[in-house]
């Protein structure tokens, strides 16, 4: 079997057939910018796999969520032993974000898969782009995001939205948790980077397991993009220790509002379950 999906033969991925060359090229780039940035696991993720995959909207929800979950499992340990994630924060944001990434998960597997399609590249769409655009800024403003450090029993109020958002479309806990966590903090630039890693970390753990037990996992693409996803991430994290981070986030940046407008275009473009169609879908599964 792992022959099989190590080969490279080409596989079909909603209506396309791409080499499986293309997955691993894919996880690799991916897993680059969120070694090297802690940004991109559910950003750019789940909008690859809807827009050049061709990938369900909930399937690649799922998916993303996965794969961030076990590339991050090898990207936080080093941010770890370099003492880069500040635990009293981590806590804070996480007792916000952890409940939240839970009724996100559940709400999203409890709603219709067969009306989820539009909604969801809405969020994602909307998702992207703010988080891109508040991250551009971000790195070409000389003084960066005003700081305005809040008593940390402010933070689970401000990161619970982060981790809805996260369960419902796998998007938001890189971009839209640096941004946060620049804002609200006063944490060191390298903290911010390795504290929001471990977040995004335990935020797609529990929200991929949920997604994972009642959807399932479409393996097959997501050993492709692990093979290359793996050893990326492994590269990326030394790629700050040569490359001036802000640099690689405005560059990524860029790509985020491409992909957050590709995203927005599209769902303005698919057509609104009706509810007969989505009453027939619902009963042809019963």
């Amino acid at each position: 079997m792992a022959g099989y999906f190590f080969a490279n033969h080409p596989i079909p991925i909603g209506n396309r057939v791409y080499s499986k060359s293309v997955e691993i090229l894919a996880g690799f780039l991916i897993a680059l910018a969120i070694g090297a940035t802690g940004v991109g696991a559910g950003s750019i993720t789940a909008p690859i796999l809807i827009l050049f995959f061709g990938m369900s909207a909930p399937s690649a929800v799922t998916t993303s969520l996965v794969f961030s979950t076990i590339v991050k499992l090898f990207a936080t340990p080093i941010y770890l032993s370099r003492g880069h994630v500040n635990f009293r924060v981590l806590a804070y944001v996480a007792s916000g974000g952890l409940p939240a990434v839970i009724v996100g998960s559940l709400l999203l597997n409890h709603l219709d898969k067969n009306g989820l399609t539009r909604p969801i590249l809405i969020i994602v769409g909307a998702t992207v782009l703010i988080s891109a655009l508040g991250t551009f800024w971000r790195s070409i403003s000389p003084a960066g995001i005003p700081r305005k450090s809040v008593h940390p029993g402010w933070l689970p109020a401000v990161f619970a939205p982060i981790g809805f958002e996260v369960g419902f479309s796998s998007a938001g806990a890189g971009a839209l948790g640096t941004v946060a966590l620049m804002r609200f903090t006063d944490l060191l630039p390298s903290e911010i980077v390795g504290t929001d890693l471990a977040f995004g970390l335990l935020l797609s753990l529990f929200a991929g397991g949920i997604h994972a037990s009642t959807t399932g996992v479409p393996w097959p693409v997501l050993f492709k993009l692990l093979a290359g996803g793996i050893p990326a991430v492994l590269i990326g994290t030394q790629l700050t220790k040569i490359l001036e981070p802000r640099k690689m986030r405005l560059a990524l940046c860029v790509w985020l509002i491409y992909i957050g407008g590709q995203l927005s275009w599209k769902a303005i473009q698919t057509p609104a379950a009706s509810p007969a169609a989505a009453h027939a879908a619902a009963t042809a599964t019963h």
